[in-house]
């Protein structure tokens, strides 16, 4: 009997050592899920930021087009004869969770894009639209700039 008292204790510990390899494994995958579920929120995000500053930009009465000085006048838009919204609120940056984003300025000084301030390294490389195509290869999502610019 004395040949056998540690068996037990042994089997025991590879389980422990197995449960511990898949409940990391399962961690690894979940925060993966999560983070490429931000990146596809922040393209979404990014997005709808370019196409409310590309309404606001074509939206200016008369010829000469300006972008808005602020991202807080695309949520009311007082220059045409009816209110328009280009947002219905000032998104807040999925990647880093803070409402503040980074502004691509035009000459004017105006918004003409925004970006997201985190340094990470983003998993999708590649398969992007046509309009986003400058996002192939960045090495950060700060390279990912949402900007429009006229024709």
């Amino acid at each position: 009997m004395r040949k056998e008292g540690g068996f037990s204790y042994l089997i025991a510990m590879f389980l422990v050592a197995v449960l511990a390899i898949i409940s990391v494994r399962a961690l690894e995958n979940s925060l993966t899920a999560e983070r490429r579920d931000k990146e596809a929120q922040l393209l979404m995000v990014g997005k709808a930021y370019r196409d409310a500053i590309r309404d606001y930009y074509e939206g200016t009465p008369g010829t000469a087009k300006a972008y808005p000085a602020e991202l807080e006048l695309l949520l009311l838009d007082t220059r045409p004869t009816r209110l328009v919204r280009r947002l219905r609120k000032l998104y807040r940056d999925p990647v880093t969770g803070s409402a503040e984003w980074g502004i691509v300025r035009s000459e004017s000084g105006g918004v003409m894009g925004v970006f997201s301030l985190s340094t990470q390294k983003p998993y999708k490389s590649d398969g992007f639209p046509i309009e986003l195509m400058s996002f192939t290869n960045a090495k950060r999502y700060q390279d990912w700039r949402f900007v429009y610019q006229p024709n």
